[in-house]
């Protein structure tokens, strides 16, 4: 049998690294790959892509394989970041880390390796793929710490068909214990933060450049004024900090929290306090789904919840579920579920799909 191809997308990072490491062990063709996603402004201080590269290329030296760079900015830019713009110009809260693993990571890069041969992908995500007779499933990383499945819910039954994550099977000490152990010069760099083409710069500060600024009123939910917003686009559901209203003198002394955002009347409502009844909600109602299955669950079906990375499952009942959209309810509320944001839904450690969060009661 000839040995099998796999294009590991090596980000500098060491989650990659250990990858290409481990396939290599188990007999694989090992080529790398280094997806540079922007090009905005990557010389500038917060960029880390000129870095990422060098990291990349030292590991690809010291295991002893081949590396390529593509430049996938006309692609990022067209599917993803326009993408972002337009759902925070419309009040909502997206999550560029999903649309660029369906668009960019198992699509854009998947096809390339495929046009070099490869018979699969890998990359460093914190997740599992079985397949059941001729169904392919997503799993949950091994490590509850480190998960990442929530950003994979989007991917369909073809792309997984083609994928590998190679640390899905270990916790973070274990891949950075094989980094020490084989010498990578990027053991101990520390995990990226931020959303990718934005890297550590201040939040803010980036999207001032490509939105403008639409001040309006800040009430509470009496319908006080305390204060100014600069656009609602720069605030999200759930926001504690940076409100700028920090030590008013109005209210209880407990935090501030933004709540809802009347996108016609250009408000921001904020209220005080992590248990308020406005960040609470038992329903969400959220379209473009995507089940990794093909099927769609059935009302009535009792599943975990997740509507934001790192939360534990949330017990939910499907209410409704198709191919257009999925309602869905929960017996304990919700904690500020942010339109915009993915509602990934899991049976136990499968993950089923997900859905893009349109609004919740």
């Amino acid at each position: 049998m000839s040995t099998k191809t796999v294009v590991v997308g090596l980000s500098g990072g060491v989650d990659s690294a250990v990858s290409a490491y481990l396939l290599k062990q188990q007999g694989y063709e090992v080529i790398g790959l280094f997806m540079k996603n922007w090009e905005d402004d990557d010389d500038g201080e917060y960029c880390s892509s000129r870095q990422d590269l060098i990291d990349a290329t030292a590991v690809a030296d010291v295991i002893g394989i081949d590396i390529e760079a593509v430049n996938f900015a006309k692609e990022y830019k067209e599917r993803v970041f326009s993408e972002f713009l337009s759902e925070y110009e419309a009040g909502r809260t997206p999550n560029p880390d999903v649309l660029c693993n369906s668009e960019i990571k198992f699509k854009a890069f998947l096809d390339h390796a495929l046009r070099l041969g490869a018979d699969k992908i890998a990359t460093g995500h914190y997740a599992r793929v079985t397949e059941d007779n001729g169904l392919f499933k997503l799993l949950k990383g091994l490590d509850p710490a480190k998960d990442q499945s929530y950003f994979l819910n989007r991917l369909n039954q073809y792309q997984l068909s083609k994928s590998i994550f190679p640390v899905g099977e270990l916790c973070k000490t274990e891949v950075r214990r094989i980094a020490e152990e084989i010498g990578l010069p990027n053991a101990r760099k520390k995990d990226s933060t931020g959303i990718c083409f934005i890297g550590e710069r201040p939040f803010r500060e980036f999207l001032h450049r490509y939105l403008a600024n639409k001040p309006g009123p800040m009430k509470t939910a009496d319908g006080k004024v305390v204060g100014e917003h600069i656009g609602l686009s720069y605030y999200t559901i759930g926001q504690r900090k940076g409100i700028g209203v920090g030590g008013s003198k109005e209210g209880n002394g407990e935090p501030w929290f933004v709540a809802r955002k009347d996108i016609p009347d250009n408000t921001l409502y904020i209220v005080q306090g992590h248990d308020h009844p406005w960040l609470k909600s038992y329903t969400l109602t959220a379209t473009r789904p995507n089940w990794i299955s093909g099927s769609a669950p059935l009302a009535g079906t009792k599943l975990g919840l997740k509507t934001r990375y790192r939360m534990p499952d949330q017990a939910c009942e499907i209410l409704s579920a198709d191919s257009e959209s999925l309602m869905l309810a929960s017996e304990e509320p919700m904690w500020a579920v942010t339109p915009g944001q993915s509602a990934v839904l899991y049976d136990g450690d499968v993950c089923l799909g997900g859905a893009i969060i349109s609004s919740c009661a």
